[in-house]
Parts: structure tokens; C-alpha cells; sequence
């Protein structure tokens, strides 16, 4: 039996096998997953971070992180089919938010439970969702959990239904792997020895999440001494397409440090429109708006499906909302019960060499992007505002009507496509600041001022009804 008053016990070391013939645990059971060591190009057997770029991919991996209020519960569904459900929600909800959302998803096995750590908006769905599991649908295969106990009752009721329910339970650390056939999840944090005194959010079990050329962190809550080990650490795997913004966008997390080792090309905040704490907060914000980071907030984009071919994220979302950082309360909250699809808003690609770029986002529906942009006119921006100009480009396949659509930047300038603009395919319109007469090419704004900054700017294209179609983030 295991036993309640020693939770340690009950967890099972799962290491990689760094030395032939030497693991990092003992105990291990049967029913363990096969982990193995990767090879280096050194040919040491250590193990990866993952950072390499698969040549190969098929299939598409999706990332979908669920709207659970103030509290945090990502999915993630391989190529394969396998699935990684990490955290649950808060306790108040008890899993109702999740076990909705997988039933709708058509999720009938969870491969892989991962717990962050113990706090109780992060692990207050694990019963529910392990007992609904494992009595009507195919089973939870795997917990994965840091180590690192909690004295509340929802960490006891978590434990006890892990023990009713006979579920393999590895303490997981640095240098593990969740398995998921198709893709690479590896474990970069918590180290051992635990950092803080074994805090519980600076403990936390943090993820990357490789396909392809594309890829996701998932940091839970780490903190002011957590952060600074994975960048001291771990800094090449770092560099991510996507970041889930950490501890629900509190300032103790997603340091400028982390983000100058991340540089993704958009982020994700898991937070409760009216959060309590007040998540997520002006200081993070400011950091990404910064470094002109696409920002996409549960609170008012909703339930936020991230999906790859392994060359590109596909970012869809239930709302249509601004994703400039320091904008994203203007819009309406969206609550947790919200059904509805998710429409695809933009797209993110990373380059050949694997590393995250500010390049184009696209949306898949039309194809249309912000091909150029010309913001440092010739000589005096403001006497030759015709020379500062971008350029819109239909790359699809069909005739797209941009009628409304709506030009903008990071202070909410906006330029507004006049009726019966639209653009054949491989055909391009520009929009020049200054004045003149339209023509089939050229629009002129007539905005009497320099709009894009020439020291960095975001470039949004808007649908009428508000709706992302494409950002373009430049430095």
C-alpha cells in the first residue's frame, strides 16, 4: 500500500539513462514507460533538450490550452492520437471545466496526467478527472508529479484516488521525458536538489514540447528561482515558438531574462478575466509588449488551440481579441462555460534553423500577409510620409474582399479599407501614410503624422468584425 503520510513514498523516480548500465532511480514498476537516452552529436548518450529540428514530421500536434478561470489545464494531443493533459483547473471547479472539455474533444484515454506542482488551481481537477477516467472512459496511464508535497485536502484527495485507482505515479525531474509517440516533451525542470527550499512553485515541473521546427514552453508557476536555473541551465531549449506565460502572468515570473532566452513568437496567459490577484499583471505585460510579443489571454480569446505540421503553429481562438499586451483588457471576458468552436486567428513559423523569428503571422483561411513594411522613410519621416508604407499581399488561392478590414499599430492608429478593395491572388496593395489618390496599388491614409515606429512596431491587420487575420512584428 502506499502510504498518505510519506507522499515521497509513493512516487517513483523515472530518470534517463545517462551511464550504460546505470539508471537515475530505483523501483521502478513494470508498468513503467520505456525511457531511454538520446544521443548528443558527441555521441555521449546525454540527454537532449530537444532543439534540434526534426527533418521528418507527419501528422500535426495540437497544444490546447483550456479556459479554467484563475487556474491553469493544457492538452496536449500528439500525432499519434496520445494525449498529455497538464494540470486540471482549481479545486473549486472540481475538473468540470476539463472532463466538459475533453468529452467535446472526443479525449477517451489520458496517456499522461501532469501535475505542475501542488497548488490547488493547478491540481484541484486531479480526482475528478482520474476517477471519471478510470471508471467510464479507458484510463489515465501515467501521473507525473515533481515530489514536492502539499497539506491541503485537495493534494490529500489527489493522492488517495491516484492509490484507489492503482495509477503509476513518477516523481519527475530534469533530464525525464513524458512519453508521446510523434514528438519530444522534455522535462527541464525542477532540478535535484529542489531550488528554494522546495517551494512549491519554484518546483515546478516545466515542459518543452518539440514538433518539427515548432515548439512550446510550459513553465507552470516557476518563479524568481526557478527561471534563473532554466536559463543558466537550459537556455538553448528555451528558444520556443510559443510561451505559456508563467504563474498565470503574476510579476514574479516570465523575467525579461527568460523572455530574452524564449524570443517567442507569441505567448499565452491562463488567468480568470477577474482574477482575484489581479493576473495577469502590467509588469509582464510591459515585458512583452516590449519585444512586441503577440499576447493571447483565456480571459477574453477563450479556450486557445494551438496546432502544428511541424513548420507552423496555427493559433485559433474562441474570441476574437486583441493580442497587444498592454491592450488585452479592452475587450470582453469570456467565461469559462462558453461553448462554441474556435476559429483560427493568425499563425506563427519559425525559421529552417529552428529558432523563433518575429516573421509574418498568416492566417490559413485567406492567406493574406503583411508582406512588407517600410517604416524609416527617406530623410524626414515626417516631410516624405508617402515613403513610409506597408505592404498587404494575398498569398492564397482565391479572391479575398479586405472591404473594413482595418490597418493598425501598437497605439491603436487605424487605417480602414475602403469598399470594393480586394486582392486576386499574388496580387498586393500598398497603404502609404501620406496623401495622394487611391489607386488599385497604392492607398494613401492621409494620417498627417509618421505612424509605424522606426524603432519597433507591431502591424496588425483587422477583419471587420475584429478579428485577427495577420500580425507583423518588426525591431
Amino acid at each position: 500500500m502506499r502510504s498518505r503520510a510519506h507522499p515521497l513514498s509513493v512516487l517513483v523516480v523515472v530518470g534517463l539513462l545517462v551511464l550504460a548500465g546505470c539508471t537515475a532511480g530505483t523501483g521502478s514498476p513494470s508498468s513503467a514507460p520505456e525511457v531511454t537516452a538520446t544521443a548528443t552529436p558527441d555521441g555521449e548518450g546525454q540527454p537532449s533538450d530537444g532543439t534540434a529540428a526534426a527533418a521528418n514530421v507527419s501528422g500535426t500536434l495540437s497544444v490546447h490550452f483550456i479556459n479554467v478561470g484563475q487556474g491553469d489545464s493544457t492538452l496536449i494531443v500528439g500525432p499519434a492520437g496520445e494525449t498529455v493533459l497538464v494540470d486540471t483547473g482549481d479545486f473549486r471547479d472540481d475538473g468540470a471545466h476539463v472532463i466538459d472539455y475533453l468529452d467535446s474533444q472526443g479525449v477517451d484515454r489520458i496517456d499522461a496526467l501532469v501535475s505542475t506542482h501542488a497548488d490547488a488551481d493547478h491540481i484541484g481537477g486531479h480526482a475528478a478527472v482520474i476517477e471519471y477516467y478510470e471508471t467510464e472512459k479507458r484510463g489515465v496511464g501515467a501521473v507525473y508529479d515533481p515530489g514536492v508535497a502539499a497539506s491541503t485536502a485537495t493534494y490529500d484527495r489527489y493522492l488517495d484516488t491516484v492509490e484507489q485507482y492503482d495509477v503509476p505515479l513518477y516523481r519527475t525531474l530534469a533530464g525525464d521525458r513524458i512519453p508521446l509517440d510523434g514528438a519530444r516533451v522534455t522535462v527541464l525542470g525542477p532540478p535535484q536538489p529542489y531550488l528554494a527550499d522546495g517551494e512549491r512553485n519554484d518546483n515546478s515541473i516545466v515542459l518543452r514540447v518539440a514538433f518539427g521546427r515548432t515548439s512550446v514552453l510550459l513553465t507552470g508557476d516557476a518563479g524568481p528561482a526557478e527561471e534563473p536555473y532554466l536559463v543558466e541551465n537550459h537556455e538553448a531549449a528555451l528558444d520556443v515558438t510559443l510561451l505559456k506565460v508563467g504563474h498565470h502572468g503574476s510579476s514574479s515570473s516570465t523575467s525579461a531574462a527568460l523572455l530574452n532566452a524564449a524570443t517567442p513568437n507569441a505567448a499565452v496567459v491562463s488567468a480568470a478575466y477577474d482574477s482575484r490577484y489581479g493576473h495577469p499583471h502590467e509588469e509582464v505585460l510591459g515585458r512583452l509588449a516590449a519585444r512586441s510579443v503577440p499576447t493571447y489571454w483565456t480571459g477574453t480569446h477563450g479556450t486557445i488551440v494551438a496546432t502544428s505540421d511541424g513548420a507552423v503553429f496555427e493559433v485559433a481562438t474562441q474570441a476574437a481579441a486583441t493580442t497587444r499586451p498592454r491592450d488585452l483588457r479592452v475587450d470582453a471576458p469570456v467565461s469559462p462555460d462558453t461553448r462554441g468552436p474556435v476559429v483560427v486567428r493568425a499563425a506563427y513559423r519559425d525559421t529552417e534553423s529552428g529558432g523563433a523569428t518575429s516573421a509574418a503571422t498568416t492566417s490559413p483561411e485567406t492567406r493574406v500577409e503583411i508582406s512588407t513594411i517600410h517604416a524609416d522613410a527617406a530623410g524626414d519621416d515626417r516631410e516624405n510620409l508617402t515613403d513610409e508604407y506597408v505592404v498587404v499581399t494575398n498569398r492564397g488561392s482565391e479572391r479575398v474582399d479586405l472591404s473594413g478590414w482595418v490597418l493598425t499599430d501598437e497605439s491603436g492608429a487605424r487605417y480602414t479599407f475602403s469598399q470594393g478593395t480586394a486582392l486576386d491572388p499574388g496580387e498586393s496593395v500598398t497603404v502609404r501614410t501620406g496623401d495622394g489618390t487611391d489607386t488599385a496599388t497604392d492607398r494613401y491614409w492621409d494620417a498627417g503624422r509618421p505612424v509605424w515606429n522606426n524603432d519597433g512596431d507591431t502591424v496588425t491587420l483587422l477583419r471587420t468584425d475584429g478579428g485577427v487575420v495577420t500580425e507583423r512584428s518588426y525591431s
